[in-house]
């Protein structure tokens, strides 16, 4: 099932906005399936599963732990490094 960009966009501002291990899951599963039928981006995908597994997420956990199977080394490396990026930028977000 591929999703479109306004459904991805709108799983982002709930992400961006709550800051909630279930937004940051639905997005990993979003990315690890298809976006407008562009296929997959397991860069996102960790790097949402990463950030929903740090708020609690257990099946996010599992999920990311899958997808590095289907990653290259270097492409870890580039979804952990979002995952920081992205937990410097909205830090204020996840202490409330």
């Amino acid at each position: 099932m591929a999703f479109t960009n306004l459904e991805v966009r709108e799983a982002e501002a709930a992400a961006t906005e709550i800051a909630g291990a279930e937004d940051m899951f639905r997005l990993g599963l979003i990315y690890s399936t298809d976006v407008e039928d562009r296929g997959p981006d397991f860069i996102e995908a960790h790097k949402w599963f990463s950030l929903a597994a740090m708020m609690g997420s257990i099946p996010a956990k599992a999920y990311r732990e899958e997808l590095k199977y289907e990653m290259s080394a270097t492409d870890l490396t580039m979804a952990q490094r979002a995952a920081r990026g992205w937990l410097s930028e909205n830090r204020e977000l996840i202490a409330a």
